[in-house]
């Protein structure tokens, strides 16, 4: 089996900085986290706040510390630094090589998908955001690996795609007609679903939005770990 891990995202239309932060860390056992974070509003000022959230968290995984420990340590660095003034969502994807489950652990209103072939659930408990409190804890979901299983985590700017002319994203529903169309791989979920979320605001994002998809599939190859980013950079404002 392996774990094919894609990424679609994009900033608020214009504005040069993304407010969400992603970052990729290997766990000192051999595992894998994926870590999200969104910096109130948008942004350089949610940038710096969702860079030092991430930056604590993915500090702390890399010495051993829990998903969760290190979630209640982010928020309790943020609302010291900020005096509860500002918040920032939090999720972290961590893939347990030894107790081959993955961890889900969130602090973000918005909620996360989970599909098997074209059953697709909704995990929406209610979460609180890191920084507005001491101790804020976050909720944490863990499921055996499966070839076949996918999951969805997103920020909110998915969630409030097409609210401008009342027609808000439902991104399940998208998740379930991507899923009945084709077998579709993580990156071209992801990008459907960034697609439709751009189709709905004309292409001018209300807000950052970020995706990533999780899919676990049998292994058809060799045991090479691999990687492949890919960023437009735009053309100079002088060329």
């Amino acid at each position: 089996m392996e774990l094919q891990i894609a990424v679609a995202k994009i900033n608020k239309y214009a504005t040069s900085e993304s407010g969400d932060t992603l970052e990729v860390v290997e766990r000192p056992n051999g595992g894998l986290s994926v870590v999200l974070a969104d910096g109130q509003t948008s942004g350089r000022g949610a940038k710096a706040v969702s860079q030092m959230v991430v930056r604590k968290v993915i500090g702390l995984l890399a010495e051993g510390v829990r998903d969760g420990a290190a979630a209640r340590a982010a928020s309790d660095a943020l609302f010291t630094d900020k005096q509860g003034k500002v918040i920032c969502t939090l999720n972290i994807a961590s893939l347990d090589l030894h107790s081959r489950t993955v961890v889900l652990t969130r602090n973000n209103p918005s909620p996360l998908y989970i599909c098997r072939d074209e059953q697709v659930d909704r995990i929406d408990s209610e979460s609180i955001p890191l920084g507005t409190s001491r101790d804020v804890r976050p909720l944490i979901t863990e499921l055996p690996i499966e070839p076949g299983l996918t999951i969805v985590i997103h920020t909110d700017g998915l969630t409030h795609a097409g609210e401008r002319r009342g027609q808000p994203m439902d991104v399940g529903e998208t998740i379930r007609s991507v899923l009945e169309d084709q077998d579709p791989g993580p990156q071209l979920l992801a990008d459907s679903l960034l697609a439709q979320a751009l189709s709905l605001d004309d292409n001018r994002p209300a807000d950052d939005i970020s995706v990533v998809v999780f899919k676990f599939s049998p292994r058809d190859g060799d045991s090479v770990r691999r990687m492949t980013v890919r960023l437009p950079i735009e053309r100079s404002s002088e060329s």
